[in-house]
């Protein structure tokens, strides 16, 4: 009999104590993405609808969606494609990226590097608007877009990178999709409390990974007023990287 009270203590002590570590670890949680907000309020003290908030973050990637919505709406795409014109979609997509400080400057070169030729043109504005534009399961059309990437001509620097694969989709659909800069990002999951699951090469699980994080944020800051995926990525910027000091 005392060796199965002392068996059924046991059991009561690990169960207890499992509850007890998830319990800490939820209000470890809860205390982490308390302080985020209130250092992207400490930035921006009306939230999302901060002027200076629009100034600094907002905005640029907001009017870089409207310049993709004039020159590579699906219409005006899918023109270009019939005509076989591929380097005006190609240049037409950097010189709207250009406008943003996105991407760094060598993969801005390492894209430009592997547009240049007839075949790499093609390539990419074919892969391009089936990622964008596509009928098909987006995960399909994200991993179709990430071997379109990984095999453009390449002079120097890889094209293949997370922020290559995401900003394009970032540009053209903000309501659905969102853009990866690893070390921000990385640092801004971990900051926050969750599990981003990060590899280097571009793949569809980390991606919604970082959809579902984006989809917390904005579950997290609704009374902020978040209006898409600009808002949740300039939340994620500004809780990952150096230019926001905590």
């Amino acid at each position: 009999m005392q060796s199965r009270s002392v068996q059924g203590f046991s059991v009561w002590k690990f169960r207890y104590g499992f509850f007890i570590s998830s319990y800490m670890k939820t209000i470890d949680k809860k205390k982490q993405r308390e302080k985020g907000k209130k250092k992207f309020l400490h930035y921006f003290k009306k939230g999302y609808p901060d002027q200076k908030y629009y100034a600094w973050e907002r905005g640029y990637k907001w009017e870089a969606h409207l310049a993709w919505e004039e020159q590579l709406n699906k219409k005006e795409f899918k023109r270009l494609l019939e005509e076989k014109n591929y380097r005006e979609i190609a240049n037409r997509a950097v010189k709207i990226e250009t406008k943003t400080n996105l991407l760094f400057s060598f993969e801005k070169m390492a894209l430009r590097d592997g547009v240049k030729s007839e075949a790499g043109a093609k390539a990419f504005a074919e892969g391009l608007y089936n990622y964008v534009y596509g009928k098909g399961d987006m995960k399909k059309r994200f991993e179709a877009f990430t071997e379109v990437l990984a095999n453009l001509p390449r002079k120097q620097t890889r094209v293949l990178t997370w922020p290559l694969q995401t900003v394009f989709g970032f540009i053209a659909d903000p309501e659905h999709q969102i853009f990866m800069k690893p070390k921000v990002t990385k640092t801004a999951a971990e900051k926050y409390g969750y599990e981003l699951n990060y590899t280097s090469r571009p793949n569809w699980e980390t991606y919604q990974n970082l959809i579902n994080f984006a989809e917390q944020i904005h579950k997290d800051t609704k009374e902020l007023n978040p209006k898409d995926m600009i808002d949740l990525q300039s939340f994620i910027w500004v809780m990952g990287s150096d230019e926001y000091p905590d």
